[in-house]
């Protein structure tokens, strides 16, 4: 792991607040902030669960994954029209602008949007305007498939969203959903078909289930990221593979603690993944519904795992080497945070 020779304070909170920051691992339903979200609950007409906006923080924790997927579901039937993804669009890049982060690289599903009847194409839209209302953060999208829907359905969203990609600033796939329930590698035809039509692609693997769950990511899907790859440390050849190939894992500490994956962030692996060489970043996954920034996480792990400032600067950097825009532009977005004020401290 880097070091850092300057004696320094454990947490560095103004600092961190003040850089410039990049998300890879954030799904837009899940960030949909607060207010935002009790404005749609009063459009359709309340939940006797959630009587009031200050509610909402106290009905959104988990036993386990299970109840976290069965909340997610509850969120979701309140976005039931394009006027709502548009909406929550604006709201998370306002937050996301608050927050500092100048790019991000966000999770959207668009079979859940399906349940409500509306189209792929429509919700894609709906969420690329919402993005592009708010000035000073870009965020490009990745449709998550949803593994719960299963393969056909996963191939006919990626049809879908074909048709509007470039438009809606779709750049890839992913694999979200209940991990410990349906294996990677029923997708294998999917992905293929994904990069034939020149999107990149991602699965959440390593998080609820074992180190094979990111071994068919890896072999059966041939992903160009892993989403968590928490239990990754668990086999000492993925983790060398992981570093070899400098596969980006998008980490989220926070989140993996908050649905029972792991115990406490003192026992999260993400240290160990960073010291083994392994190309590994800070995420939120879904910061509305866990309570988290991702300022917040830096923070957590300095307080609490021992990460000094070099740390941090790897992490951060660790990001946007695992990001998806064209070298140049990546390349570009690395110097814009280098030559920021706050970078140096």
């Amino acid at each position: 792991m880097a070091t850092d020779t300057r004696a320094e304070r454990p947490v560095r909170r103004d600092w961190i607040g003040r850089l410039p920051k990049v998300e890879l691992h954030l799904h837009l339903e899940g960030a949909i902030p607060d207010a935002a979200l009790w404005q749609l609950i009063c459009k359709y007409g309340g939940d006797a669960r959630v009587p009031s906006m200050d509610s909402l923080r106290g009905y959104f924790t988990y036993r386990d994954f299970p109840e976290f997927i069965d909340k997610w579901l509850w969120k979701q039937g309140f976005l039931r029209e394009a006027a709502d993804y548009e909406l929550i669009g604006a709201s998370v890049a306002a937050e996301l602008l608050r927050q500092r982060i100048v790019y991000a690289e966000a999770f959207y599903t668009p079979a859940d949007a399906a349940l409500a009847g509306l189209s792929t194409q429509e919700v894609s839209l709906a969420l690329r305007r919402g993005l592009a209302s708010v000035a000073g953060v870009e965020v490009a999208l990745i449709a998550d498939l949803c593994r719960d829907y299963g393969p056909v359905m996963g191939a006919r969203t990626l049809a879908e969203v074909a048709e509007v990609a470039a438009e809606a600033g779709v750049i890839g796939i992913g694999l979200g959903g209940s991990e410990q329930r349906f294996p990677p590698e029923p997708y294998a035809a999917v992905y293929s078909r994904a990069r034939d039509l020149g999107l990149r692609t991602t699965a959440h693997a390593g998080e609820v289930a074992g180190p094979e769950s990111v071994w068919g990511a890896i072999r059966g899907l041939r992903v160009d990221r892993v989403d968590h790859g928490t239990r990754a440390v668990e086999d000492p050849a993925l983790l060398a593979y992981l570093a070899e190939r400098r596969l980006p894992v998008t980490s989220c500490p926070g989140s993996n603690v908050a649905t029972g994956a792991v115990a406490s962030l003192e026992e999260h692996p993400i240290r160990r993944l960073l010291d083994a060489g392994v190309l590994v970043s800070v995420n939120t996954d879904d910061p509305a519904m866990f309570g988290l920034s991702l300022a917040g996480e830096f923070e957590a792990l300095q307080s609490r795992l021992g990460l000094v400032d070099a740390d941090v600067r790897t992490l951060m950097l660790n990001a946007v080497d695992s990001c998806w825009l064209p070298e140049p532009r990546k390349a570009a977005l690395r110097e814009r945070i280098l030559g920021d004020p706050a970078w140096s401290g």
